[in-house]
């Protein structure tokens, strides 16, 4: 195809049917359409591969109800995988699928041990620093290990407290250009460069797509436009379905790029 840029590989994992009765923490359930988040992870994927990634699935886990949420199984660094050891015990039968997806993709594969803790979620990657929040679903000693397994490739660790957030993610996450956006409230700010506050809560979401390009919540109408107006290319997804689960747009995919691209 003329002009396309090709990025690498998004993992995703198609929702369980049993969506609705996925892990909340922080918030109150309500409702959630299995029929309509299927229809929202088509667009997401659509979304997703329109921008240059070459869409993964990982096999369905329709016993697991937060499958779908892809990111938490895995962190991926250049050429390493980490699977990581969920703070939520339930969701820890969801590493095995990831693992055979990471494995069939070629990545070289280590592992979170107990008695550490890791989700995916609380991972924020900003060039050679790693943010790690520490909160619930991660623990200190999961820190540490991942700590361990990044400093070969030349990745600097800092450890971020959570407040009332479920993943660092949830919280804070970054634009192409490294700048943080997110709810300082939810997190001990001391550890981190300064964050520019969204106009909106689902706002704090972005997912950088190569370029200009960054994946923000449909729902984040304001933040959209001022993204829009400093030039960022926004494609807007709506998924308003997984919103009722805790989950945002860096949750639906883990993306992978090819090597010549950075890690």
């Amino acid at each position: 195809m003329d002009g396309y840029t090709y990025y690498g590989v998004a993992l995703m994992r198609r929702p369980s049917p049993d969506l609705a009765q996925g892990i909340v923490t922080h918030i109150p359930r309500v409702p959630v359409d299995p029929v309509l988040a299927a229809r929202q992870y088509t667009i997401y994927q659509e979304a997703v591969a329109s921008a240059g990634w070459r869409v993964h699935e990982v096999e369905k886990a329709p016993d697991l109800p937060d499958s779908v949420f892809v990111e938490d199984p895995v962190v991926v660094c250049e050429n390493l995988a980490v699977l990581t050891r969920s703070g939520a015990d339930v969701r820890r039968g969801e590493v095995d699928g990831v693992e055979a997806s990471v494995r069939l993709l070629g990545l070289d594969v280590a592992r979170i041990e107990a008695p550490g803790t890791l989700d995916g979620g609380d991972v924020l990657q900003v060039g050679p620093t790693v943010y790690v929040g520490v909160g619930g679903r991660t623990n200190a000693d999961g820190a540490a290990q991942l700590e361990q397994l990044l400093k070969p490739l030349g990745r600097e660790v800092t450890k971020v407290e959570l407040g009332r957030a479920l993943h660092l993610k949830s919280a804070v996450t970054a634009l192409p250009d490294g700048s943080l956006i997110g709810l300082p409230d939810l997190v001990d700010t001391g550890a981190l460069p300064p964050i520019r506050r969204p106009p909106e809560e689902p706002g704090a979401h972005v997912l950088p797509l190569g370029g200009r390009e960054v994946l923000v919540s449909a729902a984040a109408h304001e933040t959209i436009h001022e993204l829009a107006a400093e030039g960022w290319k926004v494609l807007p997804v709506d998924i308003s379905e997984f919103e009722k689960l805790e989950a945002c747009v860096t949750c639906l995919s883990v993306l992978i790029p090819d090597q010549g691209e950075g890690g």
